[in-house]
């Protein structure tokens, strides 16, 4: 699936997808581009301009997982589906999550100071009252994307490679995932745009319906080289094993695959986008909100797994809450919603 990497997107290439209501008006509406890619490259579902290039940020994770498990880093430290699944994360930073990722660098010889994806407080405001309450400062466990890093980390002394500057574009951990990022995604990335992520790492433009088909080559490896196809589907299997460990407590990622369990891998990423692997159908979804809206794009991702099946009528009715949330004003009373537009509906 070779495409050229376009860098500029027209202003009215993306549909208004996801609506925003307050009484009975439509307030405000976001603009996205969805691909849906089965594993030899066709394109299934489009909306928009799925050439554009996008950073895939932190909704990419499972496949930068993927030198993990395939060099055989994660057997010879004995990393289980919760610190694989962790791997994959923008958690929360929940108890759970920086215990884990903690005991996970202790094992294999380093500790939080070692991750150079710096500190902050956990999204789980309950979490962060706690630390407050006992005095306590984050450190860069708590970081939501720690359980990448200790990836990272593991994957460089496996191999025996330096553990300084492992985020550094020219380093070996991160040359390595530029060349899984080509191979399965089908783009050359030597001369994309390029910048750094909010944890540090090189983010690398790939065109959405190019990450998606990276996408589906995870959920349908049958063709990809030995190794690699069991890389993926232990990933995925981790993912949907361990959902909380990618997200955590009240979030889109976890809630969605505690209800639809071993029928799609989902991961939510900054600035509106958000991508997903559906084992059972080989398929392979990315998602990008114009305006970077986070909440659309989670509308956006519900609304493609009912569409597909992945999520039937009665998981959709347990989902209710968060496939189209209601917005609450302070005092907690109702206020509006939000909804795929009619063009997302099917």
């Amino acid at each position: 699936m070779n495409r050229e990497v376009k860098t500029h997107l027209p202003q009215d290439a993306a549909p208004v997808l996801v609506e925003v209501l307050r009484g009975q008006m439509v307030e405000s509406r976001h603009r996205a581009s969805i691909a849906v890619v089965d594993a030899h490259g066709g394109i299934v579902h489009a909306w928009g301009d799925v050439e554009q290039a996008i950073y895939g940020r932190s909704a990419i994770k499972p496949l930068l997982a993927i030198p993990l498990v395939e060099s055989g880093a994660a057997d010879r430290y004995g990393l289980s589906e919760a610190e694989i699944s962790l791997a994959t994360a923008s958690h929360s930073s929940q108890p759970r999550h920086v215990e884990t990722v903690t005991a996970w660098l202790t094992r294999v010889g380093l500790s939080p100071d070692d991750l150079e994806c710096g500190a902050h407080w956990p999204y789980h405001e309950p979490s962060m009252r706690a630390m407050v309450k006992a005095g306590q400062e984050p450190n860069r466990a708590h970081n939501n994307c720690s359980g990448k890093h200790a990836g990272f980390l593991t994957t460089a002394l496996h191999l025996g490679e330096p553990t300084k500057g492992y985020i550094q574009y020219e380093h070996p951990v991160q040359q390595r995932l530029l060349g899984i990022l080509e191979q399965m995604s089908g783009c050359e990335l030597g001369d994309v745009p390029r910048g750094i992520d909010g944890c540090g790492i090189p983010v690398i433009a790939i065109p959405i319906a190019n990450t998606a088909f990276a996408f589906a080559q995870m959920a349908d490896p049958h063709h990809l080289p030995e190794k690699r196809a069991a890389a993926c589907r232990r990933i995925l299997a981790a993912m949907m094993a361990e959902p909380f460990m990618v997200a955590g407590t009240d979030r889109f990622c976890t809630q969605v695959m505690e209800v639809i369990p071993g029928r799609a891998a989902i991961k939510t990423g900054a600035e509106g986008v958000y991508c997903g692997a559906v084992p059972g159908m080989g398929l392979g979804i990315c998602i990008k909100v114009e305006d970077g809206a986070g909440r659309a794009a989670e509308v956006a991702m519900g609304q493609v797994l009912r569409h597909l099946g992945a999520i039937d009528e009665a998981e959709a009715a347990k989902l209710a809450r968060v496939l189209q949330p209601e917005i609450r004003n302070w005092a907690g009373t109702p206020a509006g919603q939000l909804r795929p537009s009619a063009e997302l509906g099917f």
